[in-house]
């Protein structure tokens, strides 16, 4: 069965756009088919201090995965694309790419390795704004309002 999942892609080293290009062509790949896809977002670094800003985007893809095989798999492309490691303990860095998933379906996973819909969506410009795009009725999926409420 095939899920919608929107995923968010951040980036603030090298040739950013390349990286972005590369980071969606490997989920369509690997992951599913791309359904939509957002126009760049700029912003500051979020969490740290860094002189590189950021480019995001949203995408939405049909995945046949699940949401945990999602996730492995966008972990595969980060590493694939050379991110050598992922934040531990909030302590965050620059980056070539980083790939949240955002909304699974209509689904609310809460666990230690992956929370869904993501946590940082409404107060974070650089997955709102691009997710916005995609997305304009974001706030009225049920895990969205399930998670909002508790």
């Amino acid at each position: 069965m095939t899920v919608t999942a929107y995923l968010g892609i951040g980036t603030n080293l090298g040739n950013r756009e390349e990286n972005l290009r590369i980071a969606v062509n490997l989920i369509q790949e690997q992951a599913g088919k791309i359904i939509s896809c957002s126009a760049p977002y700029a912003s500051p670094a979020w969490g740290f201090e860094s002189e590189n800003t950021f480019l995001n985007i949203a995408v939405s893809v049909g995945t046949e995965l699940s949401p945990f095989e999602l996730l492995d798999k966008t972990r595969q492309i980060e590493k694939e694309m050379g991110r050598t490691r992922k934040s531990v303990n909030g302590i965050y860095t620059d980056r070539i790419i980083d790939i949240d998933i955002l909304f699974y379906g209509d689904e609310t996973i809460d666990t230690e390795q992956l929370v869904v819909p993501h946590p940082g969506i409404g107060n974070r410009d650089f997955f709102r704004i691009p997710l916005s795009e995609i997305y304009p009725r974001f706030e009225t999926n049920p895990a969205y309002r399930k998670r909002r409420t508790k």
